[in-house]
């Protein structure tokens, strides 16, 4: 087994289930991505976070 897969393994063991259900979800849409040669178009958690924040700061008028 790869050195990753047996880090996710044994972390998924520790987590509370709502963590592991989370990751769980996560690393499936990276493997479909993967598979489907569309790592490219997954939108990395910092864009995603700014966006979040730009959305969230009040508007000046």
């Amino acid at each position: 087994m790869d050195a990753v897969a047996e880090k996710l393994d044994e972390k998924l063991g520790t987590w509370k289930p709502e963590i592991s259900r989370k990751v769980r979800a996560v690393v499936s849409d990276v493997i479909e991505a993967a598979d489907a040669d569309g790592l490219d178009v997954l939108r990395s958690r910092a864009v995603e976070q700014e966006v979040l924040e730009q959305l969230d700061e009040p508007t000046s008028r």
